[in-house]
């Protein structure tokens, strides 16, 4: 009788277990809700388009190469991907495509409704850039010292009516402003290209920034932070202003810092704003205690230099932050090959060195790459959008940005992902405590590949030069 009762119980037993395992199995298959991908392929086949994951493998598959995210490790925070809007962006966008138009565009790079790729971040000139018309300053009267023939008028007609439909669309998108150069009567040369700020004008030219900030706030225009000088070590563009390492430090120190504080502006001071090649100025300002406590962080391009620079100086810095704000596209470039390397370098490599945001240069062009400067503007900058007669082309830009800000907003966290040479990939988490993972296949070949999140796995495949943006959420 004890006999059968045991073999009973066994056999209740195992059948408990059978199912307990088979739980277990269920529970981990269906640990992440429904995931939601969209890649683009380098020939163009397939434009951020979302993937068919109809064919997607829960459950482990350790045959695979893994890529490892721990979302308890996180980094920085992410301030968001996007664009520089030149004055000339916003002039061709007010003067070559009619309200309807101008108005879908709009929603379609700031919005993430209605395949809107939702771009959180925007870097504007004050005053004139290279990809203007024509050049111009906010304070052109010579030695207008008390700075009272300060005029926002030429931004009123092209520039700020695009950004406050902008702000309509998107009321919590972040604004950079950075300037080419101060007034020409305020520098050594008395020339809006080259030259360097005369020392008898830092404290009128922070003046100068006060009065940009107050009278964008008088508009409606809140900016969030400010770059020092576009491209300080670069004297060749029309306009541009040399500003040495020291120039910087004794600016922010004794003349725009105290004007921030004596007039409660609460923008974040950001320096250098030019390329990876010269970490060690952006150290130098910093390490300035007094010039370093108005000092939110660093900026950088990368026309020259490694992109690790930008870890270098948040090594020595680790309280401050670090941006990149600008890196073009050329109109005689390749569109797979800088859908690659802007991806790799810039999206992943920005963001995996410390980047708080990662922006292109720029919005919106015209057919013959203008409008821009003479003797000094860029020739060949491609747009993210060309802007014709009533038309809109996307060009690479817009796909590079586009693959990170679709699905990533603003405010989500940098989480640690395993670092693969084979698949560039980088993570994050979102406030809503969604998963981001972008994942880039340079190679010729179709890959097939693991993700695992706190030992729950999902296994898929990523097309021959492509990059996909992976969002779920974890049960």
């Amino acid at each position: 009788m004890y006999q059968r009762i045991n073999i009973a119980f066994s056999i209740v037993l195992i059948f408990l277990i059978n199912l307990l395992n088979s739980c277990n199995q269920k529970s981990q298959e269906l640990n992440f809700t429904e995931i939601e991908a969209w890649h683009t392929v380098a020939d163009k086949s397939i434009l951020l388009e979302k993937k068919d994951l109809s064919n997607i493998k829960r459950g482990d598959n350790d045959q695979l190469l893994q890529i490892l995210i721990n979302d308890e490790e996180q980094f920085q925070e992410i301030d968001g991907f996007g664009f520089t809007l030149t004055g000339g962006s916003a002039m061709l966008l007010q003067t070559q495509l009619d309200d309807e138009l101008r108005d879908q565009t709009l929603k379609m790079m700031f919005s993430r409704e209605n395949d809107g790729i939702g771009v959180d971040f925007l870097r504007i000139s004050l005053g004139a850039s290279d990809l203007d018309e024509l050049v111009f300053s906010y304070a052109d009267q010579n030695n207008d010292k008390s700075l009272k023939q300060f005029d926002l008028a030429y931004d009123t007609l092209y520039l700020i009516p695009t950004l406050k439909r902008i702000l309509e669309i998107n009321p919590n998108i972040k604004i950079m402003a950075s300037p080419w150069s101060a007034p020409a009567w305020m520098k050594t040369n008395q020339s809006p290209i080259g030259g360097k700020l005369s020392p008898d004008h830092y404290s009128t030219y922070a003046g100068y920034f006060v009065k940009y900030i107050k009278n964008m706030e008088n508009e409606g225009i809140p900016v969030y932070a400010l770059t020092i000088q576009n491209e300080p070590e670069h004297p060749g563009n029309n306009p541009s202003m040399l500003m040495e390492a020291m120039e910087q430090a004794e600016f922010v120190k004794n003349h725009l810092g105290p004007a921030f504080h004596e007039n409660g502006i609460k923008t974040r001071i950001i320096i250098y704003d030019h390329n990876c090649d010269h970490p060690e100025y952006p150290i130098t300002v910093l390490n300035d205690t007094e010039a370093a406590k108005y000092i939110d962080g660093s900026a950088f391009h990368m026309y020259l230099g490694e992109i690790d620079a930008m870890s270098e100086v948040k090594n020595a810095h680790p309280e401050k932050n670090i941006y990149f704000t600008e890196q073009w596209t050329s109109s005689k470039g390749d569109f797979g090959d800088d859908l690659m390397w802007h991806v790799d370098q810039l999206i992943i490599g920005g963001t995996r060195n410390w980047a708080k945001t990662v922006l292109e240069w720029n919005l919106a062009s015209d057919p013959n790459q203008r409008p821009y400067t003479s003797d000094g503007g860029c020739t060949s900058c491609l747009g993210a959008l060309t802007v014709g007669q009533g038309t809109i082309e996307k060009n690479v830009a817009y796909y590079i940005i586009g693959q990170a800000s679709k699905l990533l907003p603003a405010g989500a966290v940098r989480v640690a992902s395993s670092s693969k040479k084979s698949l560039p990939n980088v993570a994050f988490k979102t406030k809503e405590g969604e998963t981001v993972l972008i994942v880039l296949n340079q190679d010729k070949d179709q890959k097939v590949f693991g993700v695992n999140q706190g030992g729950q796995q999902f296994t898929v495949d990523i097309e021959p030069r492509s990059v996909t943006s992976f969002k779920w959420k974890n049960k």
